[in-house]
């Protein structure tokens, strides 16, 4: 995760891999780190603890302490456990005030309180070397082991769902740091409205209701790099193929605008990043009762295509097949600086 005028921190897939390379296995950990997964599992007596941890810097302070929780909280719910406890640090420059650290602690606890999770440790302090504030969630859930969920579970003929709108992050996050282009771009008097929409970077709350339909295989948030990584991660994890629409991907409308404005290509558009969509492969039987579940929660939700056997990546445009882009190109940060 990042914040808001943070720069992309991930590193690429290859060098993951190697970093991730010394670490020995271990019989007790069934999901370990890896690519594309952004929780690991470990065995707790029958039941299976989910645990995610994530950094969160660069976010206005106003929701510092919100997005600390639940960037953290929202990656154990896409394993279909219940985010439960949580640890918390708080690390800042040796100028940071206490009364910053009082503010966002109080907006966490919140954050936690309303997910019914409790804190359980943390650090605070303020270090030399440090030029923002920075803060650390590790957050734990439980699952039985039959109802866990992670991107590696897709199968052939497994519906594409796409949970919320694509590039609504980059449109949120672009209003709350210009607001005067934000009026122009967007065509809007309150881009202070959009600010109302924030609470969608969170992705908990879908993350469970789908949890708890029988059917849904695998999920994973369209972070960094939008649904170009989540899906190819998706695939690669799950030994799949998959065939999706452009037509059907429910783009955010103000990206649009930002399409226009930026001169982005469809592939740019395609890796926005989008923290806080879904995407999950549903079973055939189960996209009914999917459908019905979102619907009657008010939750905004498409399908986009299925899951094949054949491993191409396909890309469908006006009856067209193109290759799916294998690699991202995030515009979220050209974005996020407003340098047209």
């Amino acid at each position: 995760m990042k914040g808001l005028n943070a720069k992309m921190g991930k590193l690429n897939t290859k060098d993951l891999k190697k970093l991730l390379s010394c670490i020995k296995r271990d019989s007790r950990v069934i999901v370990p780190p890896s690519p594309g997964f952004d929780s690991g599992v470990h065995m707790l007596d029958d039941k299976c603890l989910v645990v995610s941890t994530d950094p969160c810097l660069g976010v206005p302070e106003k929701w510092f302490g919100w997005f600390l929780i639940h960037y953290a909280a929202s990656d154990v719910a896409l394993f279909g456990a219940k985010p439960e406890y949580c640890t918390i640090n708080l690390l800042g420059p040796p100028e940071t005030k206490p009364q910053t650290f009082y503010k966002i602690m109080n907006q966490a606890c919140k954050a936690a309180e309303e997910l019914k999770m409790a804190v359980v440790t943390g650090h605070t302090g303020t270090y030399q070397g440090l030029s923002t504030l920075v803060g650390v969630c590790t957050a734990y859930g439980t699952v039985s082991k039959e109802k866990l969920i992670t991107p590696g579970g897709a199968k052939p003929g497994d519906h594409v769902l796409c949970v919320k709108p694509v590039g609504l992050e980059v449109a949120v996050n672009f209003a709350l740091m210009h607001q005067t282009l934000a009026e122009r771009f967007f065509e809007i008097e309150q881009p202070k409205a959009l600010e109302k929409l924030v609470v969608m970077q969170s992705c908990v709350r879908e993350a469970l209701l789908l949890a708890e339909v029988d059917g849904v295989n695998a999920m994973h948030d369209a972070t960094e790099g939008g649904l170009t990584a989540a899906l190819n991660e998706m695939a690669e994890a799950s030994k799949v193929g998959f065939k999706i629409e452009f037509d059907k991907i429910p783009f955010a409308k103000e990206v649009f605008a930002l399409q226009r404005w930026f001169r982005l290509s469809e592939r740019q558009m395609l890796s926005m990043s989008s923290t806080g969509t879904v995407l999950a492969a549903v079973k055939p039987k189960a996209k009914d009762k999917v459908e019905k579940v979102l619907r009657q929660n008010n939750v905004e939700a498409c399908f986009l295509g299925v899951f094949t056997k054949d491993k191409r990546r396909i890309l469908l445009k006006k009856g067209k097949e193109t290759v799916f882009p294998r690699k991202a190109e995030d515009p979220y940060e050209r974005i996020l600086s407003g340098k047209l």
